[in-house]
């Protein structure tokens, strides 16, 4: 620092123009370079041009026959896949043929049980057909139906869960082996009658789809016995489970003998031949059959 004396005698403060000078020079003159506005301009350049590349990358391969012709080929691959996939489903389960068994209205599902727990007026048992096809189970009282018999089987499952625990018996695994048991003993009483089908050699047009409605009808029946033994009673039980096992046997009968027995025993004359003698039966075994599942399945519900 410079010092110059005055005249007063007090020395005058320092000259600090040199070091204002150097600052300034140093502000003038930067260590690095700045160059963060290159960069902002080569990022906006790189937005600009990157859907342009995109767009070029996504023609070139529209455009590319090669791989026109794998996604041709990789759909028809899925398609013919899906056509096996339905196909092989088809053969097994019906599917197309299901929605047959579930076109019903409420008008249908209030005659059709009246039908399984008052049979003895009903005259005409025949299925109505139009041009070779059964019409739908909404327009005709007699054709078998799937939903009737598996809204019953949850129903039936329901009220033994509520039996069961109106006697603090009630757990999810004793009500899982409830329905379980019922869904077995369905299936084997419809492969014992495909067998037995078999065996008789009868020339039917029942399906197996037929036979799992016809067997699911006594559910009815079953759920009437439960809920009058839980309100009235044990005697109430077996007087309603009595009388829907009565008509549930008549039910078959009316309505099997007509599928069953040949065109004769279905116009009222007499059967006659061994082969009819069996299918007549049969249709006896399968309608017997019904009462006896009814009791075995709801009797332990009752106490």
């Amino acid at each position: 620092m410079d010092y110059t004396p005055t005249q007063s005698g007090f020395r005058q403060q320092p000259n600090m123009r040199q070091r204002n000078s150097s600052a300034d020079g140093l502000e003038g003159s930067q260590l690095f370079e700045d160059t963060s506005g290159a960069a902002h301009g080569l990022q906006t350049g790189n937005q600009q041009a990157g859907p342009q590349a995109a767009g070029f990358t996504g023609q070139s391969i529209l455009s590319d026959p090669m791989s026109n012709l794998a996604m041709a080929y990789g759909s028809s691959l899925a398609s013919q896949g899906r056509e096996m996939v339905d196909k092989n489903l088809d053969r097994f389960i019906p599917i197309s043929k299901m929605k047959y068994y579930f076109a019903v209205d409420t008008v249908y599902v209030g005659k059709k049980l009246g039908l399984l727990v008052f049979p003895y007026m009903h005259e005409n048992w025949e299925v109505r057909y139009q041009q070779d096809t059964p019409v739908a189970p909404r327009f005709d009282v007699n054709a078998p139906d799937l939903y009737i018999p598996a809204m019953g089987f949850i129903t039936y499952v329901l009220v033994a869960g509520l039996a069961l625990g109106t006697q603090n018996r009630f757990s999810p695994e004793l009500l899982g082996v409830q329905a379980s048991s019922a869904f077995v003993w369905l299936i084997m009483e419809v492969l014992a009658v495909l067998l037995s089908l078999y065996l008789v050699t009868a020339n039917t047009d029942l399906t197996t789809i037929d036979l799992l409605a016809f067997s699911g009808y006594k559910y009815v029946g079953m759920i009437i016995g439960v809920v009058a033994g839980l309100l009235f009673g044990r005697s109430a039980y077996y007087l309603s489970l009595l009388w829907c096992c009565a008509a549930i046997f008549f039910f078959m009968i009316k309505t099997l003998r007509l599928k069953l027995l040949s065109d004769a025993a279905a116009e009222g004359r007499l059967v006659r031949g061994t082969r009819n003698q069996l299918r007549m039966y049969l249709t006896m075994s399968i309608a017997a059959a019904q009462p006896i599942f009814m009791y075995w399945l709801t009797y332990h519900l009752i106490r």
